[in-house]
């Protein structure tokens, strides 16, 4: 297969499209939608947010030191776009996209109501990268929508909310299922032969 050779760029895709809300009290409140986000370790649990030091909600999160990631659903498409194509320093987004700011359970940055998802995070490191800074941090907390529990078997089914994933500057649901982690090696179960048994 041939190649076509491009200068070095960010071209990791598909990735999610999250908002992260931050702030230490309601006139601070502020949500900035980002999709340069991911998990940096299990134990202890651990992520990060890739922000430039321009944006409105910099300066926020780096003198409160936590925030909050709220995964997106295609319900919540147009207030994610929304949220990253306006200034906090000019709106408030919450009440513009009427969207409900809620108490975490151990940060001071408030929770989207509306997201099934909801991770509360401590900044642990900022690493001056250039044009953005990452915020290495802790989860102290997640929480999810009850609505998207198997009441049978307890699974959390979250692609039952449609979630958004961010491509090349345009919003996708994630697709179909194909397969679940390891069934590449998974041994097959062998069938049951029918009328194996003499009667």
């Amino acid at each position: 297969m041939a190649k076509v050779l491009w200068k070095p760029g960010t071209m990791i895709y598909p990735l999610p499209a999250v908002m992260v809300s931050c702030g230490s009290e309601p006139s601070e409140y502020n949500i900035i939608t980002i999709s340069w986000t991911g998990t940096v370790c299990t134990d202890p649990p651990m992520c990060y947010i890739s922000v430039r030091p321009g944006r409105h909600s910099y300066n926020i999160i780096k003198k409160n030191m936590d925030y909050v990631i709220n995964l997106t659903t295609r319900d919540l498409a147009f207030a994610t776009d929304w949220c990253g194509v306006k200034s906090g320093a000019m709106h408030n987004k919450f009440e513009e996209m009427k969207l409900t700011p809620v108490p975490a359970s151990k940060v001071s940055a408030p929770m989207i109501l509306e997201s099934p998802v909801n991770i509360e995070c401590v900044v642990r490191e900022i690493r001056e990268l250039g044009s953005h800074h990452m915020f290495i941090s802790e989860v102290v907390a997640v929480n999810a929508d009850e609505a998207y529990f198997d009441p049978g078997s307890g699974q959390f089914r979250f692609n039952d909310s449609c979630p958004l994933c961010y491509s090349h500057g345009k919003y996708f649901e994630i697709g179909k299922y194909i397969g679940k982690f390891g069934y590449s090696v998974q041994k097959k179960k062998k069938k049951k032969q029918a009328g194996k048994k003499n009667h």
